[in-house]
């Protein structure tokens, strides 16, 4: 049984998808809380008939709090478990917000950090987003491309007819013709000396 137990473990973590669907106002980045999580993993814990439980206590360590957050997935038929912990250290000071306040976000946060190593969350973008393949397309344009002859970066220059000639579209003309990257200069070294 314990076996069937890890592997249904696996399946929630596999099928997970918790992205971050909230935006920090004064960061202006993107996150995804606790609740944000266990709405997500809930009905895959019904599937395979898994069951949740987080809790957390407080614990003093050289004179600060810290919040100790554990996640728990429990098989329904024979009770094995499995857990992951997180700690989160409560802020000596946030303006706004009362002792209760502060309690409470650092266990949400230490709940939210349990829960991620729990169902292995990452940060990666599912390949089928619209994100995804946004953030693919800014990463291949900040590409930094080497030459292979004489290990300078390759940089855009104009083409005989006096058009830009990117990057991108040099590399893979340099692969064609020459079997390798190379940059404008060591392009016409190879093209005068034949090689």
């Amino acid at each position: 049984m314990e076996n069937n137990f890890l592997s249904r473990v696996s399946a929630v973590q596999t099928e997970l998808k918790a992205p971050k669907g909230r935006t920090n106002k004064f960061g202006g980045y993107k996150y995804r809380s606790c609740e944000d999580i266990m709405e997500a993993v809930k009905p895959l814990l019904a599937q395979h008939q898994l069951l949740l439980t987080v809790s957390d206590t407080l614990e003093c360590i050289c004179d600060r709090y810290y919040v100790h957050a554990t996640a728990t997935l429990w098989d329904t038929a024979s009770e094995a478990s499995l857990s992951n912990s997180a700690y989160a250290r409560e802020s000596e000071d946030k303006k706004g917000m009362d002792d209760s306040q502060i309690t409470g976000t650092a266990s949400s946060y230490a709940r939210k950090y349990a829960l991620n190593g729990l169902f292995c969350i990452d940060d990666t973008k599912d390949a089928d987003t619209d994100e995804f393949a946004k953030e693919q397309a800014a990463a291949e344009q900040r590409k930094e491309y080497r030459c292979d002859d004489c290990g300078e970066l390759i940089y855009p220059v104009k083409k005989r007819d006096g058009k830009p000639w990117d990057v991108k579209d040099m590399v893979s003309y340099a692969n064609r013709r020459f079997g390798r990257q190379l940059c404008a200069n060591c392009m016409k070294r190879v093209e005068s000396e034949g090689t």
